[in-house]
């Protein structure tokens, strides 16, 4: 679906159709804000534009479930997975905002059930909670059922549920159109206002200016910035580099989870369900090795430790090679999922079990798996507060960018801190997506109730929408110029006329996995920003499509995404540099411990590499040692 005519201008544009922007849709058109317009005869104009089909984006891969309190298995506590969520973050989230994602997400995991979302159920019907890891009872004292999960296919539920109720509450979708620049204006005084973006229709080819009171950025991850990623093709950080480019920041950005078990060279996620349900991770020596690294978490414990471990014992020696490259490295460990029987892995486990024999021709039910970490998940991203509404540190205040939201993984409202705890993903983006829609809608009556007031027409667009033409102009000309024929291009030896930019997006991945996963120094770091910020620039800004139509044309969106991917990864790679400390997922060689006198604030980084940091908020539980 695409609109056959855009507004004049929008009340608010979300830009992404996974969990977060379809969550926020509905908290928006379900909000009393919204509902009291509508009653006054206002017609709000909404759209949310998508790269993707909707059902194509990435929470629909989601497996393991999705956490809170309920309580159904056992006896749970709101406060304990508030607990675990900051020993998890490894005392970096804003506790303030650790406790909104805790004590709501009960409430938002039964709106889903209500949604339609087909819950995993106990015998006397309640949702069905499962282990996971990092989630435990009492602070800490023994693991607790917290996961909520329908078999391992979460994703694909929420995604369904929440696009039909999109779908059945009339919701406006611009399907397969790429965000290119998101377009803000500066006062005087340096406050920034949203005005709108520029989206590139992929069927036609034609760059379309979309002003809008509000956006609202939802466009996931950044996995594709490394080469072994469970991430899907298209997570290839638009929002947060469209941010950079804006002149905005990013928080925390040099935080990036590593899953424990990506099924060996493909990448491919085998959720944490499998160890949630008994399954277990040994070496080439047969050996359960995480009883050494976690005792009494074992494989349960949180997930950059799981990871850390895997690496330990490949480095030692004792990993296995993929049984599809027996002469190949030795970076892998078996998952051992033969003990949960047949019956287990195809009811509760179908994914796993489907994902093993497919890609790997092996039976789970009798054969050991090989896997590795994966890249998984970005837990920094636009920095926002507890409604969604995206701010700039100014060096002791935030600054609101009026009428800019974000959501979901792109954002960073800091309840994952330097690394999420399984299952807080979905939520996170389900209750602040929902949360960040009310916000706007809030935004909307304001705006409404003000226009009556004044006696003017509230439909009537405002001033400032020629700053997104002349973005839309702009990006017309870069797009015209990356079609322009090949033999127009130089051919210098620098600036190659036979590169492409999966080429590019592949060198870079193999750059960042070599110096910045799972672990890094200063001289790795240095060694990435260099061929980084030199070769794969040059060649990143030399690209040209192979074909002079705009329409239809995969290699155009190409470039522009191994381009937001070069521009993240300076980001991440400074980012990374200046904190000197290991932290989370941040595993400094060079610097192995935590520093909580010099580093326990967020990082914030702008488009031009300038770093300033950001006091991380504790209320209640002051830091102390993480261990599992």
């Amino acid at each position: 679906m695409s609109p056959k005519q855009l507004e004049e201008q929008y009340d608010a544009v979300i830009v992404g159709a996974g969990a977060a922007g379809l969550s926020a849709a509905l908290g928006l058109l379900r909000s009393e804000s919204y509902r009291n317009v509508v009653d006054q005869g206002g017609d709000p104009k909404i759209l949310v534009i998508s790269k993707l089909q909707p059902l194509r984006s990435h929470t629909g891969s989601a497996e393991g479930g999705i956490a809170a309190s309920l309580g159904n298995m056992e006896h749970d506590d709101w406060h304990w997975h508030l607990f675990d969520t900051i020993k998890g973050s490894d005392w970096l989230a804003d506790q303030d905002m650790a406790e909104i994602l805790a004590k709501e997400a009960p409430g938002t995991v039964i709106g889903l059930e209500h949604d339609g979302v087909a819950f995993s159920r106990t015998q006397d019907g309640h949702i069905a909670q499962r282990l996971f890891g990092g989630h435990t009872a009492d602070f800490g004292q023994k693991p607790v059922h917290r996961t909520a999960y329908a078999a391992d296919r979460i994703g694909h539920q929420i995604l369904h549920s929440l696009w039909q109720q999109c779908v059945k509450a009339g919701v406006r979708f611009a399907e397969e159109w790429y965000v290119t620049d998101l377009v803000l204006e500066n006062d005087d005084d340096g406050r920034r206002t949203t005005k709108g973006v520029v989206a590139l229709d992929t069927h036609s080819g034609k760059v379309h200016a979309v002003k809008a009171r509000n956006v609202l950025l939802a466009t996931g991850g950044a996995g594709r910035i490394f080469h072994t990623t469970s991430n899907s093709w298209d997570l290839t950080g638009d929002g947060m580099s469209l941010a950079l480019e804006a002149g905005l920041q990013l928080e925390d950005i040099e935080f990036v989870q590593f899953h424990p078990t990506g099924l060996a060279h493909t990448g491919i996620l085998l959720s944490e369900a499998a160890r949630g349900e008994g399954g277990r991770l040994l070496n080439a020596d047969g050996e359960h090795f995480m009883d050494r690294y976690a005792p009494g978490h074992g494989d349960l414990a949180a997930r950059d430790v799981v990871s850390r471990s895997i690496m330990e014992e490949v480095d030692a020696g004792r990993g296995v090679a993929d049984p599809k490259d027996p002469d190949g490295p030795k970076d892998c460990v078996w998952l051992d999922l033969r003990g949960l029987g047949r019956d287990v892995l195809e009811s509760r486990l179908p994914e796993v079990c489907e994902t093993v024999r497919d890609y790997a021709g092996l039976d789970p039910a009798t054969d050991l798996i090989p896997i590795r970490p994966t890249a998984h998940y970005t837990m920094g991203g636009i920095p926002i507060g507890a409604d969604g509404n995206v701010y700039e540190w100014s060096g002791d205040r935030r600054q609101p960018a009026e009428g800019l939201f974000a959501a979901g993984e792109c954002s960073c409202v800091s309840v994952h801190g330097a690394n999420r705890l399984g299952a807080n993903s979905l939520l996170d983006a389900c209750l602040f997506g929902t949360r960040a829609g009310e916000a706007v809608a809030s935004r909307i009556a304001d705006s409404f109730a003000n226009a009556l007031e004044e006696g003017l027409d509230p439909s009537q667009a405002d001033d400032g929408g020629e700053t997104v033409d002349q973005a839309a102009a702009e990006r017309s000309g870069i797009i015209a110029s990356l079609l322009a024929e090949t033999s127009e291009a130089p051919t210098d030896g620098e600036r190659r006329t036979d590169d492409n930019p999966y080429r590019v997006m592949a060198d870079l991945g193999a750059t960042m996995e070599r110096h910045a996963a799972v672990r890094c120094d200063h001289a790795g770091l240095t060694e990435a920003l260099r061929a980084v910020t030199g070769e794969l620039s040059e060649r990143v800004d030399a690209l040209h499509a192979h074909s002079e139509t705009a329409a239809y044309n995969q290699e155009l969106t190409a470039i522009l995404e191994a381009r937001h991917l070069v521009r993240l990864a300076t980001a991440m790679l400074v980012a990374s540099d200046a904190r000197e400390e290991s932290r989370g997922s941040l595993y400094r060689t060079d610097f192995p411990n935590r520093d909580d006198e010099r580093f326990l604030s967020h990082s914030m980084i702008d488009g031009t590499s300038a770093i300033s940091w950001q006091p991380v908020v504790i209320t209640e539980f002051p830091p102390k040692a993480r261990a599992y």
